[in-house]
């Protein structure tokens, strides 16, 4: 990417451009410096060139990357629903009566022969999901911008607003924009203080301009991302050379432009979904809707509002009528004063992400562009980084998860193109399950309706799978879903013979529960356990070799013990999410009083017989009922699935398990810090449950530095994947604050480097927030607030204390409330 250097380009000589700098106000003639100490800014001088290097924004159901080009800027659009294909059944016919015979081949250990039928036999129809594709772009051309002085844009993760300001010979300007949760459109504000006014033509582009299959104008190597982009004065083509038939763009009133179209067919599954997005504009100037172009002139002050919609109404039902909707939604946002939009905007964001506060130190770093402080890591440690990633990682889960929005999927809600990378589907042999693990101890409990709403829905159709494949009760989901809410195992034996993505997303859910109890929650959350659960107990098999009850066909996800072969029986992960399912279906029955008799006597038999988890002759944690752990293909393998026990489950840890959190540590050792984003946060979680904080922090500066982040702090696995913000975002806390064995356990990892903080607002298992705040490496203070009366037991340098919270849930403790270590 080109950097900016008007002396260079020779706009400084300008004698307009000098003139424009001397009648502007002192504080606009101040630079960018002055804003740049802001802990919770992303801030660059330079335009985005490539995508990953856009700044997002978005409202659970709407999604926008602002790239903050002062000649040409690029509005990109996503639409949470907006999916190819629509209703549709994947079930193979030829399942179930392959089922017994892949078993009997998987007994004998004839795996070719086993992964064949697999192949032929189980795998759903079609084989693939369907992709989450891009809604488009705004193009804004300003043909009176010739140059641009002082420039800078920022994400003010506090406000959620992303601001691009400069000056050129017309005055300086200023342009905001946010996505509001309230009002459900997208709002850019453009004003202009000098001489000058606001010329905008304004204009859509279909996503169809990008490859199928690319990932946008950015190129990958072995080594992470290599940046293909345009310099700030770029103007990209406003329409690909063929628009599609399936797209029209019209004007819709005097000052606003409908955009209609359908959603793609993807893998021989049509297209259903119609989709609309309307821009609407309010200002001061002349205002014309021209053909398929949005014209504004000698404006000074001028707000866009833009909304966008699918006939989505649920995963069976497309007669939803998106015209209306976006019609409605910018009428009712236009009538508003642009003061109301923002402050309605503010209200609803910080009522969510002012509940947590990091400070790690090191502030001096917030003087330099974002893009810099994550070229220097870890050359240049960045403790101010490492908090405005959890802030970030807070800021993306409330910004593409709220109530009433899809989960968030592989890339949140932002995707620049039709076919992302791995459909940017929900993949739920980790993916899906690590963007939540920070809702809970990040405090963001509403963040997660949306994924139980979605393990609702899978209920319904995972029952027709386990009906019909398995001629099983309950209910099962495979390794990946989607929009419509697919169940039955896809793209191949390698990755999709695995029937436990449905139980690990109730023990996610389960997980997230103890972080905000609650009853009216717990209700919900049983019937999906129970049917998860039953699914089991008619599906567990007997081991051959006497070991138990068994998962099979399976596999450790995406990990092969033999050269191409990852289909087995009973692999460490299996029986380990089982047995968290079996003991939450218990516990939930327990606390609403509801238990059934005859199914808890069942689930605690089976949960009896689950195969314990093992130690391989070389002393590591063992990955499937054999030792195979040696001979497997990959030893530095992404996934580490058979740690799960250790995190983000409790049923391995230090206190009460060292001989299997040893072998968890030899395991880790073999696998290598360095692997994929979501890969590496993983890792550093795991380190970090184990108590071992300089290595996790090894790991963390890794997944801060270039090779993992991308200059917006989006995630690299690479390409872009959200999982890493969000299981990084968690271990960092973690490092802080831990939840485990039914105690709060403070600092338990945290590192050297980092020897003054505070985390106010932490969230800890059984509702309980904590101020945690340390100096000179050594906890100072903790303030505890909770239920009433509460008994929370605490646990600091080895040593446990119980503390009672007050009638009002108030606590406080210091260092020297825990007794010295004997």
């Amino acid at each position: 990417m080109t950097d900016f250097n008007p002396t260079r380009r020779g706009f400084v000589a300008g004698t307009t451009l000098a003139s424009a700098l001397a009648a502007l106000p002192a504080f606009a003639r101040s630079g960018s410096a002055q804003l740049a100490d802001d802990s919770l800014t992303l801030w660059y001088d330079k335009a985005a060139g490539p995508w990953i290097e856009a700044l997002p924004l978005g409202s659970g159901r709407l999604g926008t990357m602002v790239f903050g080009r002062p000649v040409q800027e690029r509005l990109q659009f996503n639409i949470d629903t907006l999916y190819g294909g629509g209703p549709y059944i994947q079930d193979n016919p030829r399942f179930r009566e392959a089922l017994p015979k892949v078993r009997a081949l998987i007994n004998e250990e004839r795996w070719k022969e086993a992964n064949e039928l697999v192949a032929d036999s189980l795998m759903g129809k079609p084989i693939k999901q369907m992709p989450f594709s891009g809604a488009g772009d705004l193009l804004l051309d300003f043909p009176g911008v010739k140059a641009a002085a002082r420039y800078r844009r920022s994400l003010d993760l506090d406000s959620a607003i992303a601001t691009t300001s400069f000056i050129d010979g017309s005055g300086r300007h200023r342009r905001e924009a946010f996505c509001s949760v309230p009002d459900q459109v997208t709002v850019i504000r453009l004003e202009i203080e000098g001489d000058g006014t606001i010329d905008l033509d304004l204009g859509y582009r279909h996503p169809d301009y990008q490859p199928y299959g690319g990932f946008g104008d950015t190129k990958y190597d072995q080594h992470g991302v290599v940046f293909v982009g345009a310099p700030w004065h770029h103007r990209e083509s406003l329409f690909a050379e063929k628009r599609p038939s399936t797209l029209t763009v019209r004007t819709d009133g005097s000052d606003a432009l409908l955009i209609e179209g359908r959603n793609v067919q993807a893998f021989g599954i049509p297209g259903q979904l119609r989709y609309a997005l309307r821009v609407q504009a309010v200002g001061d100037g002349k205002i014309e809707a021209v053909g398929d172009t949005l014209r504004v002139r000698g404006a000074r002050r001028l707000t866009l509002v833009v909304a966008g919609e699918t006939s989505y109404v649920n995963w069976q039902d497309t007669r939803g009528d998106p015209v209306a909707a976006v019609r409605q939604r910018t009428a009712a946002a236009a009538r508003k004063p642009f003061g109301k939009l923002r402050d309605d905007h503010l209200k609803a964001h910080r009522a969510l992400f002012r509940r947590l506060h990091i400070d790690l130190g090191g502030h001096a770093a917030n003087a330099r562009p974002t893009h810099a402080r994550i070229a220097g890591v870890p050359r240049e440690p960045d403790a101010a980084l490492a908090a405005m990633y959890v802030q970030y990682a807070r800021y993306l889960l409330l910004s593409s998860s709220r109530p009433g929005s899809q989960p968030a999927n592989l890339q949140g809600v932002w995707n620049e193109v039709l076919h992302p990378p791995w459909e940017g589907k929900y993949t739920i042999n980790i993916n899906t399950e690590m963007n939540y693990w920070p809702a809970g101890p990040a405090n963001l409990d509403e963040c997660v309706e949306p994924l139980l709403k979605m393990v609702e829905d899978l209920a319904v159709t995972g029952a027709r799978t386990a009906r019909n494949s398995y001629g099983a009760r309950g209910w099962v989901a495979h390794h990946n879903t989607d929009l419509w809410r697919a169940t039955a195992p896809l793209d191949g034996p390698l990755w999709g013979m695995w029937p436990t993505g449905g139980a690990w997303l109730c023990t996610t859910l389960w997980q997230h529960y103890q972080y905000n109890p609650n009853p009216a929650r717990l209700r919900r959350l049983l019937p999906l356990f129970k049917g998860a659960a039953l699914f089991f107990l008619d599906t567990l098999v007997e081991d051959p070799k006497g070991r138990g009850l068994v998962t099979s066909p399976s596999s450790s996800p995406e990990n092969n013990h033999h050269t191409d072969i990852s289909l087995c029986a009973g692999p460490a992960m299996d029986s380990q999410i089982l047995r968290d399912l079996f003991d939450a279906v218990i516990a939930a029955q327990a606390q609403l009083g509801e238990d059934d008799p005859a199914f808890t006597a069942a689930v605690r038999k089976a949960r009896a017989r689950l195969p314990a988890d093992r130690i391989g002759e070389q002393g590591q944690f063992q990955e499937w009922l054999e030792d195979w752990d040696a001979s497997a293909t990959d030893q530095t393998h992404r996934h580490v699935s058979h740690l799960y026990a250790v995190y983000p489950s409790e049923q391995v840890n230090v206190r009460d398990t060292p001989a299997l959190a040893q072998a968890a540590r030899v395991t880790l050792d073999r696998r290598g810090d360095e692997s994929t984003g979501w890969a590496t946060a993983w890792r550093l979680a795991l380190w970090t449950r184990l108590g071992d904080g300089e290595r996790a922090y090894k790991i963390l500066q890794g997944l801060l530095g270039p090779a993992r982040t991308y200059p917006n702090m989006f995630d690299a696995h690479p390409p872009f994947q959200i999982d890493g913000n969000f299981g990084g975002a968690a271990a960092i806390l973690e490092m802080i604050v831990q939840s485990w064995g039914g105690e709060v356990h403070l600092l338990a990892a945290l590192p050297k480097a980092w020897p003054e903080g505070r985390v106010h607002g932490v969230k800890a298992h059984g509702g309980v927030e904590l101020d945690v705040d340390w100096k000179a490496g050594r906890l100072r203070l903790v303030r505890l607030r909770g239920p009433a009366k509460a008994s929370v037991a605490l646990r600091y340098l080895g040593q446990r204390v119980t503390t009672k919270l007050d009638e009002l849930g108030h606590a406080r403790l210091d260092a020297s409330d825990f007794p010295a270590r004997p």
